[in-house]
């Protein structure tokens, strides 16, 4: 991982920071890191290596990327973000905003990652912190207080507030420059819910199943645009649905519970009551042809049409209707069950965050700076890695999250 540091001490202290954060220890920060590390616990050398020194963390990711496709094998990628909660405002990027870690709005940071992923196993491989408006010095919302922080916490002069959807397409191209082509997304409806990300990976020829939001609407498949006769007078007129786009969430019940299938999307290690002796989840699921709708979809179609799209939608037997809808521009022909285990391929990524920050440190950062927080989680992404690694050569299945 460290063939690209240009020095023998950044391979070095790398090495030890490494082995600060898989060893044993409540707390992964520098300070208590060097008090368990015995002579090569040099807290200022470790320090100094985390969060100035001038190695490119790309370069390692890259390399972390190459190693694990090897051995996971991956058929998606998966995209999330995940909170880093902070008492203080110095660090780089701190705001007030929401975070799923928190369940509400808090202060912290916020970081986009990408995961390479098989039903098996996934590794962490790619990151960016996102930057809100109130440390954007363009935005109307700036805060002069954070602004003036930038300098301090090394935020490089070009960087301004990404969607974080656009930090996601940025990571996937990325990912692919290194070589590293998987033509696989998931994510969640925080990425799903943007059509200018779904629009983005079509324009790269990838395959997804994204979360959205009850509210999304669309037509069904059979609806036809109309166009009505003209009067004679001003422009004519535009081909048109004749009736208004529908909530997803309408569209399934519409559809009724008797639609819904049952499907067992995962079996896990530990032991279950079921028949086979293991855990497993199962659920019923319903699959409908839609047309998603909306502006921008409008806009990038090809013609009057809107393109038909896979709605899938959980529905359990003992809920009055349904509870999660994800959109999949996967083929026509694709099976109930490879929607299910596809959109809920997402596991991975609730494993991976629980994994680094209760076992590995990823939350522990206590630097201010951007180069120290893309240094860190790197280096996190490392130590799961070797983790990940160490269970497949055990067994593969206990790679898998009960």
């Amino acid at each position: 991982m460290f063939e690209p540091f240009s020095r023998a001490d950044q391979r070095r202290w790398g090495q030890v920071y490494l082995r600060g954060l898989l060893l044993d220890g409540r707390r992964k920060s520098v300070e208590p890191m060097a008090a368990r590390l015995g002579e090569d616990g040099n807290r200022q050398a470790l320090a100094h290596f985390i969060t100035s020194s001038p190695w490119d963390a790309a370069h390692v990711r890259a390399r972390l990327a190459w190693r694990m496709q090897q051995v996971i094998k991956p058929t998606a990628l998966i995209i999330d973000d995940t909170g880093f909660l902070k008492d203080g405002d110095a660090s780089a990027c701190v705001a007030r905003q929401y975070t799923g870690t928190a369940g509400k709005v808090t202060n912290c940071q916020a970081g986009v990652s990408l995961h390479l992923a098989s039903d098996g196993a996934s590794a962490a491989v790619d990151w960016r912190l996102f930057v809100p408006e109130s440390w954007d010095p363009a935005s109307p919302k700036a805060d002069a207080a954070k602004v003036a922080r930038r300098t301090t916490c090394g935020i490089p002069e070009e960087t301004g507030r990404v969607e974080k959807w656009q930090l996601a397409l940025d990571m996937i191209d990325e990912t692919r420059s290194w070589g590293i082509e998987v033509p696989l997304v998931v994510a969640d409806g925080g990425y799903g819910d943007a059509a200018a990300f779904r629009l983005g990976l079509e324009e790269r020829g990838l395959s997804y199943a994204v979360g959205i939001s009850t509210t999304t609407t669309a037509q069904p498949e059979e609806a036809r645009p109309h166009t009505p006769p003209y009067s004679g007078r001003g422009p004519r007129p535009r081909p048109a649905y004749p009736e208004p786009a529908r909530t997803v969430k309408k569209l399934v019940i519409a559809a009724g519970k008797r639609a819904a299938r049952p499907v067992q999307w995962w079996e896990g290690s530990r032991p279950g009551s079921g028949r086979s002796g293991v855990k497993r989840m199962y659920s019923r699921f319903v699959a409908l042809r839609i047309r998603p709708a909306g502006r921008e979809i409008r806009k990038a179609a090809d013609g009057p049409e809107l393109p038909v799209r896979w709605l899938l939608a959980e529905w359990p037997a003992t809920d009055p209707e349904p509870v999660q809808f994800w959109l999949s521009n996967l083929p026509a022909d694709t099976p109930l069950a490879t929607l299910v285990r596809t959109a809920k391929l997402r596991r991975r990524i609730e494993h991976d965050y629980r994994e680094m920050k209760q076992a590995l440190g990823l939350a522990h950062f206590e630097g201010r700076t951007w180069r120290g927080w893309h240094h860190h989680v790197t280096l996190v992404s490392v130590a799961h890695a070797f983790c990940t690694l160490q269970r497949m050569t055990r067994s593969p299945k206990e790679t898998a999250p009960a």
